[in-house]
């Protein structure tokens, strides 16, 4: 079947509300957000660009509806970059549907595209609004914002539990997806991440809509949400190394610019890492001799 054989690389939200098997589902967070009443899930077009480039440029959830295409994408870290990565998705997908649909944007009929609608989904440890609103031209020199010729906003919900109730109570499975998250973080305070995610899958209520869904690929389901965890925990232990290494050599200028170069060369080995189906390794990442060594290996050195 199609949904066993989906890849380890998606993600737990990916795969709860972009899934085309519960398409009911995704309509019903797009009905919660919006505040709408949508009743056919053969309604959605599911869009969802797969795989661009692995932690940082993977899209999560893309849908159309109505003349709208809806980007969502899930945060357990804030980022104040997701305008400008939105933006990126949205150009991706639109390209993708000027070819499908065969039209020429180099022609001089104009080519009708659907609104696009961009969600952020924060569910992280630290404390953020119920809502707030991301624009790009945050990232434009103060004195210049109001010259922009392309303007892109993106609204950002805290949907850990107990956060934003009306939305939740309108999505039961954004609610148990946010119940689900809360105790593997409370289970992690006392038990190792593979168990405090067994734990977390066996105590969950056996009426909630998406249980039986995540039992039938637990295996696939672990594997995720160990996966996030281990990149998360590694990208904040190379963080760490990389500004202790700067303040050990004195370095000011600089610093900044080869901490994100060498980030963004560690989130590319890594999803060599998941493509090779060697995610048990991603951890090693976080040491430097065997960093080293994974960058000959893969011929990034």
């Amino acid at each position: 079947m199609a949904e066993q054989a989906r890849e380890y690389r998606d993600r737990l939200f990916c795969f709860i509300f972009g899934s085309e098997a519960h398409k009911e589902w995704t309509l019903s967070l797009y009905n919660a957000v919006n505040g709408s009443s949508y009743t056919d899930p053969e309604g959605i077009t599911i869009a969802t660009l797969s795989q661009v480039v692995y932690m940082g440029m993977h899209n999560d959830v893309a849908f159309l509806i109505a003349d709208e295409i809806n980007l969502y994408e899930q945060q357990s870290t804030f980022n104040p970059n997701m305008p400008l990565r939105l933006l990126q998705y949205t150009g991706n997908i639109y390209e993708k549907l000027i070819v499908l649909n065969r039209k020429n944007k180099y022609g001089r009929t104009l080519i009708p595209l659907p609104v696009p609608k961009l969600v952020v989904f924060y569910n992280g440890a630290a404390e953020q609004p119920d809502e707030t609103t991301l624009h790009l031209s945050d990232a434009f020199p103060a004195h210049r914002r109001d010259d922009a010729d392309i303007a892109v906003r993106v609204r950002m919900i805290n949907i850990n539990k107990g956060r934003n109730p009306g939305i939740a109570e309108s999505c039961q499975p954004l609610a148990e997806y946010a119940w689900l998250v809360d105790a593997i973080r409370q289970n992690e305070r006392h038990d190792a991440p593979e168990s405090a995610i067994d734990e977390a899958l066996e105590r969950m209520p056996d009426d909630f809509h998406i249980k039986r869904y995540l039992e039938a690929h637990k295996a696939e389901v672990k594997k995720m949400l160990l996966t996030e965890y281990n990149e998360a925990e590694t990208l904040a232990m190379f963080k760490e190394e990389g500004r202790a290494e700067g303040r050990a050599e004195g370095r000011v200028e600089g610093r900044a610019e080869g901490r994100a170069e060498a980030e963004q060369k560690m989130s590319l080995l890594i999803s060599k890492l998941v493509a090779a189906g060697r995610t048990s390794e991603i951890a090693s990442v976080a040491n430097a001799a065997r960093r080293e060594q994974l960058y000959r290996e893969f011929g990034m050195a």
